[in-house]
């Protein structure tokens, strides 16, 4: 007997989470783009790497809250990025969420936010991840496990995209934000593929991912490093 398409067994009706918003994504985009160029003056390096079609995630790493807007802003496609649900206050709910951003608890294994992702990822999308989890030193020292589980079932290509320059003064109007006008850098490093080719989604095999994704990233931080003289 066919399954109505929204109903599981016993013909009760499945809630899925509703999918995120690629026109919203597109709004965020051009939001970004205004905002971040006139505030500061962003170097883009190797955005023509990223895939001009199909699922791609952007591995970002993260020191500083501008980051996620920054590549929001001056990559060549629309990005769905997952953000700790406690970003989600007042106004900002509803604004992120209509310019299709994604809420993730952290504490929990997110079982909307990581639908919502692979469906970003299932229609073409580009989706954000912070692999460190939090924002810290920015140097893909510490990994979670999340990005590999996403590249892993999804089979999308990883983007490495280091974000360099947004700690490393203080602005004087607004202590939490980088002086305004000041360079920063963001460079789009090569896409890769996080599995081995074998389609295993084991234990093991997302912890070999997640091995070889860090080593990846932490590559690129470097040569993105060595060419912005950062």
């Amino acid at each position: 007997m066919r399954r109505h398409p929204g109903r599981g067994e016993a013909g009760r009706r499945v809630n899925r989470p509703p999918v995120a918003s690629p026109r919203g994504a597109e709004v965020g985009r051009r939001i970004g783009v205004g905002l971040m160029y006139g505030l500061w003056k962003p170097r883009v390096f190797g955005a023509w790497k990223v895939p001009a079609t199909g699922p791609v995630i952007f591995a970002v790493n993260h020191s500083h809250n501008i980051d996620g807007p920054m590549v929001m802003g001056v990559a060549p496609r629309p990005t769905h990025f997952l953000i700790k649900k406690e970003a989600f206050v007042g106004p900002l709910d509803p604004f992120l969420t209509g310019i299709g951003q994604l809420k993730v608890d952290r504490a929990t294994a997110d079982r909307t936010a990581i639908t919502q992702a692979l469906g970003v990822l299932e229609n073409g999308g580009v989706l954000g991840i912070f692999p460190e989890g939090t924002r810290g030193e920015g140097d893909f020292a510490s990994l979670r496990a999340g990005l590999a589980y996403f590249a892993v079932r999804s089979g999308a290509p990883i983007v490495p995209v280091a974000v360099l320059g947004s700690t490393d003064r203080r602005g004087r109007l607004i202590k939490g934000l980088p002086p305004l006008r000041s360079r920063v850098d963001v460079v789009f490093g090569d896409p890769f593929d996080a599995g081995d080719g074998s389609g295993r989604r084991t234990r093991r095999a997302l912890d070999e991912a997640t091995e070889r994704i860090q080593k990846q990233l932490t590559s690129h931080l470097e040569n993105a490093r060595r060419l912005t003289g950062r």
